[in-house]
């Protein structure tokens, strides 16, 4: 669809079989006449304030007209949406959760879950990568000096520049307290050496926040620099093909000799790692919520295909069984909500069991989220297996959310130990 001429109507890039209503059905306000509306007991908006309610509504629009229409055809052509991006931080959604002095919105950590989650319904993949990119952007503004917030901030707000996160490496994912990327200090400067993986906007971001070793074995020989484009010694793998995720580009991140100021590094020397998981403690809650978008479309669109599909003459939604699976996809969904949100309310509050709720967040929300999607798609039949069809697209874009900003395994880990270490 040209540019300006897609609305709700468009969305998803529907084929006939596909509602044009379906994406007005969720926006929180009142539904469109002759609909039946969204069900009460699935409504994003319940619980919120009447401002949380008006971000929701803003993103939702956003969603519905810049990011649905284009979904299939950022992912089939792997398009890097950069310009759609920017409209969205025109409307404060590159910071959302930065200070308003350097450009950003100011917001709550549950503020940013609704936009997340609202933003998701549109393009999964595209949301993610935003909610990475705020990441970095907070990491600077919480841990940066003056000058450092001032210099980088206000662009990354506005996404005229964009971030990316670089503590994975080849041989150190879940472990990350092992990376063997080294910055060797020499006068003012750091010479890094190594390579990170697996990095979300490798290649077409700005900025780089980049974890390196700076002392010795273990988290505490870690220290954060913030890298730029253009660094001489920074250099890009290839442009990785993935099975999801495709409106974001992948690669390695590679440093040979790369001479960084020491005046771009975050905090003392030693404290990258602290700064590492504390942005990630947030990251998971913007992963988690990104699913719930995915999963909350995923839930319409088996809702209206088993209303207006019929086998042996009769449509699927008057089947015992087909009516208990949507059943469980909405309960499963209500409480992966309440989760992330209960999760996100602890972040703000600074709680001591926040980074914990978080992991259990994480933890259930992308699980169960994944399994909704999943659920949809064989309610669809031979249809979802389809590409014409949205819901096989947000099962590839929400499957990776269980492996990064910390696989599942590590969320059970970080819980268990909490629970054993008293």
């Amino acid at each position: 669809a040209e540019e300006g001429s897609a609305g709700p109507a468009m969305a998803w890039r529907a084929v006939p079989r596909l509602p044009a209503r379906l994406l007005l059905l969720l926006l929180p306000r009142g539904p469109p006449a002759g609909s039946r509306g969204i069900a009460s007991c699935i409504d994003p908006s319940t619980g919120l304030t009447e401002e949380q309610k008006e971000f929701q509504k803003v993103a939702l629009d956003f969603a519905a007209k810049e990011m649905a229409p284009h979904m299939a055809e950022w992912d089939e052509k792997e398009t890097f949406p950069v310009e759609t991006m920017r409209k969205a931080a025109q409307l404060g959604f590159g910071g959302i959760y930065v200070k308003p002095d350097v450009g950003g919105s100011g917001l709550s950590r549950l503020d940013t879950s609704v936009i997340f989650e609202a933003l998701s319904t549109g393009c999964t993949s595209t949301t993610a990568y935003m909610s990475i990119h705020n990441m970095c952007v907070w990491m600077i503004d919480t841990f940066g000096n003056e000058e450092q917030r001032h210099k980088f901030c206000p662009s990354l707000c506005s996404m005229e520049k964009f971030a990316s996160y670089c503590l994975t490496e080849p041989g150190s994912g879940s472990d990350a307290a092992s990376l063997l990327t080294t910055a060797q200090r020499k006068g003012d400067t750091y010479v890094l050496n190594g390579s990170k993986a697996f990095i979300s906007g490798g290649g077409d971001t700005d900025v780089y926040v980049v974890m390196c070793r700076t002392g010795g074995p273990g988290p505490k020989g870690i220290s954060c620099l913030v890298v730029e484009k253009g660094t001489p010694g920074l250099s890009f793998g290839k442009k990785e093909r993935k099975v999801g995720w495709n409106s974001q580009p992948t690669r390695a991140v590679i440093f040979e000799d790369c001479v960084v100021p020491v005046g771009n590094r975050l905090g003392a020397e030693g404290q990258g790692f602290s700064i590492a998981m504390k942005g990630l403690n947030g990251g998971r809650i913007n992963i988690a919520s990104c699913s719930l978008g995915a999963a909350h479309a995923s839930v319409l669109l088996a809702q209206e295909h088993l209303t207006v599909r019929k086998q042996f003459g009769e449509p699927l939604a008057n089947n015992q069984f087909l009516q208990f699976r949507l059943a469980e996809m909405a309960t499963r969904l209500v409480a992966a909500r309440l989760m992330v949100r209960s999760a996100a309310r602890a972040l703000q509050e600074g709680r001591e069991d926040a980074a914990v709720l978080c992991s259990m967040a994480k933890l259930f929300a992308t699980d169960e989220c994944f399994v909704i999607c999943n659920q949809a798609l064989q309610m669809h039949g031979g249809y979802g297996y389809l590409k014409d069809y949205a819901v096989q697209q947000f099962v590839r874009d929400t499957r990776v959310h269980q492996i990064l900003e910390g696989t599942n395994e590590v969320m059970r880990m970080i819980v268990a130990r909490n629970l054993l270490q008293g």
